[in-house]
C-alpha cells in the first residue's frame, strides 16, 4: 500500500449538510421569486439528487413534469442560467448567515490534516462561489491547496473526471489519497479514479448503497460531541465514535 499524502472532500452533505435545508430551501425560494407555482419537498429533492449539477435538475425537472407555464426551447438555458444564479445567491446567504452549520468532525479533521502536512482540497459541483463560501469563509482558517467546483470539469460525478483533474493538480497517484464523500455518484466517482473513499451519510444518503466505499460512517464525530457510527470497513481501527485524520491515514497506508 502507499503511503497516503492526501484528502479530497465532496461539499454538499459531507462539509455542510446543504441539501436538504440548504440548496432545495434556496431552489424554492427562488422558484417561488420568479413567479413559478410549484416546490420540490423532501422526498422530491431526495430523487432529483440522483441527477448532479443544480442546472442539470432544474432542466431535467423542466423536461419531466414542466414549470407550469411554457418555456420556448430557445429561452431555456438563458432561463436555467438566471434560475442557477438567484438560487446560489440565495444559498450562499443562508451559508454567511451561519444557518448551515458544519457537520460534526469537519473542521476538526481538517485542521488535523494541516497539522499533518498533507493536501487538503475540495471537489464539487456545486457552484464555485458556493464552494468558495464554504471554503474561505466558513472554513477561512484552513488551509486548501485546491477548490474544484461548478463547471471545472465538462462530466459531473458519477463520472470521475473532477477527480482526475484533483490528481492532476495535486501531483499525487491514486492510492495516495482519501475521498471524504456521502453520496452514491460520488463514491463511484472517486472509486472510478481509484481513490480510497469514506463515506459519511446524511438524511438522504443513508438510504443510498454505498457499498463500493471502503469505509461507511454516519459523521466523523467529535471527541466531546457527536459521535459516529461505523457502518462498514475499518475493522483495524481504535473506534470510539471518532474518525481521526492520523487513524485513516495508518489505516489505509498499511
Amino acid at each position: 500500500m502507499a503511503e497516503i499524502k492526501g484528502f479530497f472532500f465532496d461539499q454538499d452533505g459531507v462539509i455542510i449538510d446543504t441539501e436538504r435545508d440548504g440548496h432545495r430551501v434556496a431552489f424554492n425560494k427562488t422558484f417561488k421569486e420568479f413567479g413559478y407555482d410549484f416546490q420540490w419537498d423532501v422526498e422530491e429533492y431526495h430523487q432529483l439528487l440522483q441527477i448532479a449539477g443544480g442546472k442539470e435538475r432544474m432542466r431535467h425537472y423542466l423536461h419531466t413534469k414542466g414549470f407550469g407555464v411554457p418555456v420556448k426551447p430557445e429561452e431555456e438555458d438563458e432561463l436555467i442560467k438566471k434560475l442557477h444564479k438567484r438560487k446560489t445567491e440565495i444559498f450562499i446567504e443562508l451559508i454567511e448567515s451561519g444557518q448551515l452549520p458544519l457537520r460534526p468532525g469537519i473542521h476538526r479533521i481538517m485542521k488535523e490534516i494541516n497539522e499533518m502536512g498533507l493536501k487538503l482540497g475540495i471537489c464539487t459541483t456545486s457552484n464555485e462561489k458556493a464552494a468558495h463560501a464554504v471554503a474561505y469563509k466558513i472554513l477561512e482558517d484552513i488551509k486548501f491547496d485546491f477548490v474544484l467546483a461548478g463547471d471545472v470539469v465538462k462530466k459531473k460525478k458519477p463520472d470521475p473526471e473532477i477527480y482526475m483533474l484533483a490528481l492532476e493538480k495535486t501531483g499525487l497517484k491514486p492510492e495516495e489519497v482519501i475521498v471524504i464523500e456521502d453520496s452514491r455518484n460520488g463514491v463511484l466517482a472517486a472509486k472510478a479514479a481509484g481513490l480510497n473513499v469514506v463515506a459519511t451519510t446524511n438524511v438522504y444518503t443513508e438510504r443510498e448503497n454505498l457499498k463500493e466505499a471502503d469505509i461507511i460512517v454516519s459523521c466523523l464525530g467529535e471527541p466531546d460531541g457527536v459521535k459516529c457510527e461505523l457502518k462498514k470497513g475499518g475493522d483495524s481501527l481504535k473506534f470510539d465514535g471518532v474518525l481521526y485524520a492520523k487513524q485513516l491515514v495508518e489505516y489505509f497506508s498499511s
